[in-house]
Parts: structure tokens; C-alpha cells; sequence
């Protein structure tokens, strides 16, 4: 197969374009994450609920709930996974709940992290340990 100097000119930029998509950088730590969802503000504890198991037998599927009554969006941070960055809920003005609840893989024992932006402009955060015995994601 031959490639014309044009083919060659796209595959390049192709190549560059990919570099520069969102997650292939390296992975931002849990303070970034955090200043960035936040604005810098200092986070309080209080009128946020985190549910997570004390022990997962399995870190493929770890059930999260969290509850965040007033809040306009909550983000979920794994502190000891490769890529941090769990999930963000956002809630609009019609949502009847600012609750949210899923399943996330954990490479290993660690804390679950859960950070809600309040309508008032307050951050609140709570936090869990989560011991893991078989690891979900990078071992």
C-alpha cells in the first residue's frame, strides 16, 4: 500500500489530535480534581450522606450512594484508583432529590470520596474507607 504525502499529512495530525483528547493526559490527582470542582473553597462536613460497604469482597462492582440534600452537583472521587475521577451529578431545578447511586470499580483499599456544591455556594464533603480483598482496576 502506498501512502501519499496527503495520507501521511492526516495520520500525523491524527495522531497529535488524539493526544490532545480529554483522558489521555495523565491522570489528575484528587487535590486537583477537587480545587477544580470546587473554585478552591475549603469543604465542610455535614448535609451530605455517603453509603459505601465497609469491606467489598470484590472491587469490580462496589455499590456508591450518596444523599445531598440542596445540592446542584455532586462529584465521586476513588482516592487510590489510576484515573481518580469517578462521576459528577448535576441537578437542575426540577430534580425532585439530589441523590444518585452506582457501582464503581476499586483498584484497592482506599477512601471514596464524595464532594457536593451547594445551592448556597457551600462545599460539602464526606468521606468512607472501603477495605478491598480483590482488586477491580489495575490489579
Amino acid at each position: 500500500m502506498m501512502l501519499s504525502r496527503r495520507d501521511t499529512l492526516l495520520i500525523g495530525l491524527g495522531g497529535v489530535a488524539a493526544t490532545l483528547l480529554p483522558g489521555a493526559t495523565l491522570a489528575a490527582t484528587v487535590e486537583e480534581l477537587t480545587a477544580e470542582f470546587t473554585g478552591g473553597a475549603a469543604a465542610t462536613e455535614g448535609e451530605l450522606t455517603l453509603t459505601t460497604p465497609e469491606i467489598a469482597e470484590n472491587g469490580n462492582t462496589v455499590p456508591v450512594e450518596f444523599n445531598a440534600p440542596g445540592a446542584v452537583a455532586v462529584m465521586l472521587l476513588a482516592s487510590g484508583n489510576p484515573e481518580p475521577a469517578v462521576a459528577t451529578f448535576t441537578f437542575g431545578p426540577a430534580a425532585g432529590a439530589q441523590r444518585g447511586a452506582t457501582r464503581i470499580r476499586l483498584a484497592q483499599t482506599q477512601d471514596v470520596i464524595a464532594i457536593a456544591k451547594m445551592a448556597d455556594g457551600s462545599i460539602r464533603q464526606a468521606s468512607n474507607n472501603v477495605k478491598v480483598t480483590i482488586g477491580g482496576c489495575g490489579g
